[in-house]
This record gives C-alpha cells, sequence and structure tokens, in this order.
C-alpha cells in the first residue's frame, strides 16, 4: 500500500534490530566511500522498496510494479498449526495476493519529489469446511487504497543523502467484496479482513529514508509508520504498521546491480470489528484479534539501467520470510516476488 485510540504494536525482536544496524554500522566503515553517480544501476533501492530517492528538478518519473504474495499454511506465535483449525467450522488454506502499482512522480525542486500510487489487487483465498472436509475458493479484486506522497531531502553529502517520507493514503478501495460460500444458499455474502482490497480509512504514512553510495557499494535504511485515522462504515479500523528495511547493493558493470535486503513488518491488530461479518468468526480470518503479527523477509534483487538509456529501469527481487510471529491461527507468508519499470523524462 500502512486511529487515535491506536493498537500497540510488539516491534520486532531486540535482536533483528541489532543485526540490521551491526550490518549498516559494519559496511560505513569497512568500505570504499566513493562519488554518487545518479545513473548507476545500484543508484536506486531494491524494486521492493519505494520513496528511496529525490529526483532532479522538472523530471517526470512513471513507474509499474508488479507484487505477488503467496500464504500457505497457518501459523500461531512461532509454529505452524495443522487443519482443520479447531474452534471454527472453516479453515484458510491458502492465499495468493497479486498487486499492479502505477505511479507517477515530479520533482518541483532537487529536493522534493511528489507522487501518486495506485495500487489494483486481485486476491483469492482456498478454504476447508472442517465438518466434510469441502474446499472452496473465494476472489475478489479491485481497486485499492490511493496513496498521494513526498520525499524530501534533508541533507546530502553527495555520496550520502537523508530524506523525509510523508504520504496520505485515501479509502479509495472497497471494504464490501463478496462472494458465495458452501453455507451462503447461492448468495454472496461479505468476505473477511484479508480479502478486501481496500481500508476503508485515510491514512498517514511518515518515515525516514538514509542511502549512500561507495565505489562499487550502496547501502540504505528505511523506516515507515502507517497511521490509520478513522473508523470506517463497516465499523473498525486496521491496525498500525512499521516497516523498517535495510539494504545493500553491488554494482556488477554499468547496467547490472545485485542487492541483499531484510524486510521487518510489525502489524497491530484490528480496532472494531467488521458490521457484515458474523459472530462469533466461523473462520480465523473473521476475527480482528487475529490479525496483528511481527514477519522478517531475506530478499535478493537484480537492477539493470539500459545502456545508453539511463532514464529506463528494470528490476526483480525474490524472497522469504526467515522470521514469522503470528496473534494466529493465521496464514503464514511463504513467497514474495516483485517485478518492476521505471521511466524518468
Amino acid at each position: 500500500m500502512f486511529i487515535f485510540h491506536t493498537q500497540r504494536i510488539t516491534l520486532p525482536d531486540a535482536r533483528l534490530l541489532a543485526l540490521m544496524s551491526g550490518i549498516t554500522l559494519f559496511f560505513n566503515s569497512a568500505l570504499i566511500q566513493a562519488e554518487h553517480v545518479h545513473a548507476r544501476p545500484d543508484a536506486h533501492a531494491p524494486i521492493g522498496v519505494m520513496g528511496d530517492h529525490v529526483m532532479n528538478r522538472s523530471e517526470i518519473m512513471i513507474e509499474y510494479r508488479y507484487m505477488s504474495m503467496t500464504m500457505d499454511g497457518n501459523r500461531a506465535g512461532t509454529d505452524r498449526v495443522p487443519v482443520p483449525l479447531p474452534g471454527y467450522m472453516v479453515s484458510p488454506l491458502s492465499m495468493d495476493m497479486q498487486m499492479h502499482m502505477l505511479g507517477i512522480m515530479y520533482a518541483p525542486t532537487d529536493r522534493l519529489t511528489l507522487s501518486v500510487m495506485t495500487p489494483v489487487l486481485s486476491l483469492s483465498m482456498d478454504h476447508r469446511v472442517n465438518m466434510n472436509n469441502t474446499e472452496f475458493t473465494a476472489e475478489a479484486s479491485g481497486l485499492g487504497d490511493i496513496s498521494v506522497g513526498a520525499v524530501y531531502q534533508v541533507h546530502s553529502t553527495g555520496n550520502s543523502s537523508l530524506l523525509l517520507n510523508f504520504a496520505i493514503s485515501g479509502p479509495t478501495g472497497s471494504i464490501d467484496e463478496k462472494d458465495v460460500t458452501p453455507a451462503s444458499a447461492g448468495q454472496a455474502v461479505q468476505l473477511p479482513y484479508p480479502m478486501q482490497p481496500g481500508s476503508g480509512s485515510h491514512a498517514l504514512i511518515p518515515g525516514l529514508t538514509w542511502t549512500r553510495q561507495y565505489d562499487n557499494w550502496s547501502l540504505g535504511v528505511q523506516g515507515l509508520y502507517t497511521h490509520y485515522l478513522e473508523t470506517n462504515d463497516n465499523g473498525y479500523r486496521l491496525g498500525d504498521r512499521l516497516n523498517t528495511s535495510v539494504w545493500l547493493a553491488r554494482k556488477l558493470d554499468h547496467s547490472f546491480s545485485m542487492s541483499a535486503r531484510l524486510n521487518a513488518l510489525d502489524r497491530g491488530n484490528i480496532d472494531g470489528s467488521d458490521k457484515n461479518l458474523p459472530e462469533p468468526p466461523v473462520v480465523p480470518t473473521q476475527d480482528p484479534k487475529l490479525r496483528a503479527g511481527t514477519r522478517v523477509d531475506a530478499l535478493l534483487g537484480l537492477n539493470y539501467v539500459a545502456h545508453g538509456l539511463n532514464a529506463l529501469r528494470l528490476a526483480a527481487e525474490v524472497g522469504a520470510p526467515v522470521y514469522q510471529n503470528l496473534d494466529g491461527p493465521q496464514l503464514e507468508t511463504d513467497l514474495l516476488f516483485t517485478l518492476g519499470a521505471q521511466y524518468t523524462f
């Protein structure tokens, strides 16, 4: 994509944050300092990171991203949980999320870049009825929450940069998606929280990004916090989110670079509940108190800048969780993939 009665968020474990800080300090002291070169293939962060740089004055960038996430099996805490899940009529088995995002950016000055991001989502979840082992699939798709943002360069030394990120997202995505289930007698019924393309609320997304370039290496750290402002029309508000990334990229030649990234996502539970969902929940995905958790992903990426056409960048990133601690039972994440193209003029 991301409430003044804010959910308490359990931040990722201190050992993880210490590891990220250690990586940053190690490469900051060990690598050879070099000039920042905007056209280098590693001048941008991995494609899974947004808001990592400012553009030159009057530049416009158009970008497209395809993102997919595959979830399979359930987890409670750090342990996997087999199906059927006790206490529920239905068990979720797996979920696929695909998102197409179109973005446009404009730089009114050398230190400020503005952006608009428009996501379109496709969601599919497989279920099993516990009583008779009947399996069925629920599907939803549509426009997600559109965000308007800014990246401001607070400080720059030529080979390093400190950026202030800020975005506002609006409730343009649906929270009323429905589908037919084996128990709905042919009538479409309200789908649970993870099957809704939108949040139904406005959100503030502040953050900080720091990047540094060396002769053949680049390094970056970013933290973004998503804060949902109001209860939506269905009576709930999504939990706050803290997203932290640290990455290291190696320039292979004038066109290619490779990257490694750690990303930690911490998500709070939902405040309130959807008035259109049954009480008590018949499936864990309908329970607003089973949405929180912490996940740490390890990802590898590739950047390509077309030789003789530095305005065109192609990139891909793939990864998987190395740590998950979920308020479950919840579907666990297994695979993440991002593919993108950016053109600046």
